[in-house]
């Protein structure tokens, strides 16, 4: 299913019967609510929540959920408004699907009452909904997204096909062009690994990263054995790792996510004799479903998270305390990110009302404040947003599973 003839039949129908008489655009149907001076709002969260990339995803929600309640609790914008969220999985038979991503967002942009949303967690699901809220002037903060594609070159024009001058997507974790190439950095010159071997799950994401890992470790005089995609669903990766094996590298760089395959390589690996090889990659497998899928075999390997470790910031503190209180468990990778995410839709929305006189205001007004956010004050420190939505403070925390648990090697503060 393409993605034009989905947003086009899709969103005419669903309009055409929740929102008669409004036009597409998120602007009119904020508008449709604008002018009464009390009500709901709502705040949209699209993330996996079931299968595989529920261990990630569930943290990740509860970030945003914290900020929300919070936010809520006493009555919303001094008590005339009641701030709920939205919430919907964007997982299909236990994995991200961008086609869910998307028709999620229409369920959004069909409710007058949603103002922005927070989301998606995963690239490719990103990629299905831009075109939606940039349609629907609908903003949206992903705590987690990271391909390039998405806000920056081509790729991202593409992306905006509705409003080309109008950017409605934003971002508070870093891109992949700089997580790539710091993993490169990390890998052959803190690690001293001059061979490596690297397969993709040939997704958005997956694809991307290590495509600029590839290029970044042979820029640094470093040499690559092979990159191999592996498929969509493939379980058995034996014949692969057999041929991995063959080339002796030292280390297997992995671009994707343990719900394509992260997991089951590492512990595969061990199947054919490459237990003792160090394993790397990124985000896509910073959640505990690796360390369960790659049981004892999941020991050396490294990994990235586009976020800082929030445990390191006093100014987070706060909010650990409030999480593990809250949900009985501590904070996610991408917990305090959502949670950002979130404050930042809130501040962009009481702003909006205040200007508009108390009263509801339209997801434009929203989306202009969330635009012009600079030096906002979070559990992952400062956040601002460039001209293209992505983050002005990027960092990365670099991680070393030792026991079965992820332990944090250095945080890596990167040019914005």
């Amino acid at each position: 299913m393409r993605l034009s003839s989905f947003s086009r039949g899709v969103l005419a129908a669903v309009l055409a019967a929740a929102v008669a008489g409004c036009s597409s655009s998120g602007t009119s149907s904020g508008a449709a609510s604008s002018g009464a001076s009390s009500g709901t709002i709502k705040i949209g969260i699209d993330l996996p929540l079931s299968g595989a990339d529920a261990s990630i995803g569930i943290p990740t929600e509860n970030g945003a959920l914290l900020a929300i309640e919070q936010a809520g609790r006493n009555g919303f914008a001094g008590g005339a408004f009641k701030l709920e969220p939205s919430v919907l999985d964007d997982a299909v038979q236990g994995k991200h699907d961008p086609a869910a991503g998307a028709q999620n967002v229409q369920t959004f942009i069909s409710d007058p009452a949603v103002l922005a949303m927070v989301g998606p967690f995963n690239s490719n699901v990103a990629k299905s909904e831009i075109p939606l809220t940039n349609d629907a002037g609908l903003a949206q903060i992903s705590p987690s997204n990271t391909n390039d594609g998405l806000t920056i070159g081509d790729a991202a024009k593409k992306l905006r096909t509705a409003h080309p001058d109008v950017n409605t997507y934003f971002r508070v974790c870093t891109r992949d062009s700089k997580q790539g190439s710091a993993l490169a950095q990390v890998a052959y010159q803190r690690l001293g690994f001059k061979k490596v071997f690297v397969i993709d799950d040939n997704e958005t994401y997956g694809k991307g990263l290590a495509d600029v890992f590839d290029a970044s470790f042979r820029g640094l005089g470093g040499t690559v054995l092979g990159h191999e995609h592996i498929t969509s669903n493939q379980v058995d990766f034996k014949s692969l790792l057999t041929k991995v094996k063959s080339l002796n590298p030292d280390a297997v760089f992995f671009g994707g996510n343990t719900s394509t395959g992260g997991g089951l390589i590492r512990r595969q690996m061990g199947d054919v004799g490459l237990a003792q090889t160090p394993f790397l990659g990124g985000d896509g497998i910073s959640d505990a479903e690796f360390e369960k899928q790659a049981g004892d075999a999941a020991n050396g390997s490294y990994m990235t998270v586009a976020s800082p470790d929030v445990t390191k910031i006093p100014a987070a503190k706060s909010f650990i305390n409030a999480y593990q209180a809250r949900f009985k468990s501590n904070v996610g990778p991408y917990s305090a990110s959502a949670y950002t995410a979130a404050k930042i839709e809130i501040a962009a929305i009481e702003k909006a009302i205040k200007d508009n006189g108390g009263k509801m205001p339209t997801r434009a007004d929203v989306l202009k404040n969330i635009a012009s956010t600079t030096n906002f004050d979070s559990p992952i420190g400062k956040v601002g947003f460039d001209a293209n939505g992505d983050t002005t403070s990027p960092v990365l925390t670099l991680l070393h599973v030792v026991n079965g648990k992820p332990q944090v090697v250095d945080v890596i503060q990167l040019k914005s």
